[in-house]
């Protein structure tokens, strides 16, 4: 027994001696990791670095981001500031919020910082997107993408997209049972993108797997840029190269059409202004571009339509107001056809004869709408922030920043803090964006209000989704609560938001106003 007791001493002896070598390497190490951020600080400068903390070696605070959302960011502004030091997939990090620090850093384009996105996103969007092009390839794209998004280009989609819209919420309620709203708008995002951006001919079960795959891929955009097997980032590769080679077939019959033939839908147009432009696209570009044309609609769309059903649910009085300026516009009346059945692709044929009533003009007129679709975008900004990386060291704030290192400036947090606006930034108040409110502001409040995802396209849909659903149908929860929020790396409900829709009679001038 004696021998075997020391035996057992010994094992532990040697257990806690290597327990405790562990920790002291663990604790040398991230001293070490913090030391070599605190060296890298431009010495030609006298300002200090941001407070903040740099995490472990090479993981940084990505672990804890990921798992804490918007808590972090949050937590850190609390602690240390509207300027903060960290460092997150892979790479040292300035965050930034508040509406004066936001126009110093979006006014500093192209002399104090560029656009810069995680190394995993330039990898998987590849170097032929708006993203990762620079110089004249930048500029480039950009006029070819104004040509795409253009008032000329939006009138020719607001058909197809209301009838889109209008089958969808049609199917929701004729569903008979709840329906996951984010999950619901992601399936349609894609499958409006694909038919009428891109002019894909997809039956549903190839909306359904293509839709699978192109979502795999945004789920590991931004990701740690290990490639290596299980990783993120190799998940993001394999699915992009199964975009890739379905694309192919698609663009190859593009780049054979007639070249005189009028553009159809944006793709083509993209193929056209760059043959205009002097320059024949290849195929590689042609594919990234398609991708970036998918990413575009979808990134933001389906978190901020899924954000407008919830928010409107929970907040009725919105509603009766839509529905009052609708018929006031004489755009009361929806689809009087009864509900079809469920599912189907963007493209196939349409369960009524219904024509379309809406556009450019029409929707334009509808201020408490677009009043609606600011406030939600406000309240609930599909993502948190946007990316740049330090072009020369600056000064922010009375900190140093350095270059090359990455600024990541936060539209969560400058929405939650503005206090321009009459009413709390925290409630839930259209009215904040009414004219007579807008103009007493004046020109300083233009960086209190930030939407990331406020694009020209995105602010469409996103206004026939809720002309088309306000004048359908009604909508309850299908749980016993509102689900909470995730925020990392969009903005959606845990749950999906589950909801009973229910069909409503065509809205006519002298109805009653209330669901």
């Amino acid at each position: 027994m004696f021998p075997w007791g020391l035996s057992c001493l010994s094992v532990l002896g040697a257990a806690g001696t290597a327990v405790l070598c562990a920790g002291l390497l663990l604790s040398l190490a991230q001293h070490l990791w913090t030391l070599r951020w605190m060296l890298s600080r431009d010495r030609a400068s006298t300002l200090p670095l941001p407070k903040g903390s740099m995490g472990w070696p090479f993981f940084g605070e990505t672990l804890h981001w990921l798992v804490q959302g918007s808590r972090f960011h949050s937590s850190r502004r609390e602690r240390y500031g509207t300027v903060f030091k960290t460092h997150l997939l892979g790479r040292p990090v300035i965050r930034v919020s508040g509406a004066e620090n936001v126009r110093t850093i979006l006014l500093g384009e192209h002399r104090l910082v560029r656009s810069q996105w995680p190394q995993s996103a330039h990898i998987l969007l590849g170097s032929h997107t708006l993203l990762g092009a620079v110089g004249e390839p930048h500029r480039r794209r950009r006029k070819v993408l104004a040509r795409v998004f253009s008032r000329a280009a939006l009138e020719r989609y607001v058909p197809r997209l209301q009838g889109a819209l209008r089958h969808e919420v049609r199917s929701w309620c004729a569903a008979g049972g709840p329906v996951s709203v984010y999950d619901a708008a992601k399936a349609l995002t894609f499958r409006m993108a694909a038919r009428i951006l891109l002019g894909l001919r997809l039956d549903e079960a190839q909306c359904a797997t293509l839709a699978r795959t192109f979502e795999q891929l945004v789920e590991n955009l931004f990701s740690l840029p290990l490639d290596v097997p299980f990783s993120g980032l190799r998940k993001g590769i394999r699915a992009r190269d199964q975009l890739h080679q379905h694309l192919e077939g698609a663009i190859s019959e593009k780049l054979h059409e007639d070249k005189a033939a009028e553009p159809g839908d944006a793709l083509e147009l993209i193929i056209h202004s760059a043959r205009e432009l002097g320059h024949e696209p290849s195929m590689q570009e042609l594919k990234e571009s398609a991708v970036e044309l998918l990413f575009a609609a979808f990134f933001t769309t389906a978190s901020a339509s899924t954000s407008l059903v919830l928010l409107l649910l929970q907040h009725p009085p919105a509603i009766a107001k839509i529905r009052e300026e609708l018929v006031a516009q004489g755009l009361g009346r929806a689809c009087g056809c009864a509900p079809g059945a469920a599912g189907g692709c963007v493209g196939a044929p349409p369960d009524c004869g219904c024509e379309p009533d809406l556009s450019l003009a029409a929707l334009g007129s509808l201020r408490y709408v677009d009043c609606v679709v600011k406030e939600v975008l406000r309240l609930l900004p599909p993502v948190s922030g946007g990316y740049r990386t330090a072009l020369r060291t600056f000064e922010l704030d009375g900190y140093q920043i350095p270059k090359g290192w990455s600024v990541m400036y936060s539209i969560r947090d400058t929405h939650e803090t503005a206090a321009v606006y009459r009413s709390p930034p925290e409630g839930f108040d259209p009215e904040r964006f009414g004219a007579a409110r807008e103009d007493s502001r004046g020109a300083s409040s233009r960086f209190h209000y930030i939407p990331f995802g406020g694009g020209a396209g995105q602010r469409l849909a996103r206004r026939l989704l809720a002309v088309e659903l306000v004048r359908t149908a009604r909508w309850e929860l299908a749980t016993p609560a509102f689900p909470a929020m995730q925020t990392v790396p969009i903005v959606h409900p845990v749950d999906g938001l589950r909801l009973f829709f229910h069909p409503l009679a065509p809205l006519v001038a002298g109805d009653g106003l209330c669901l």
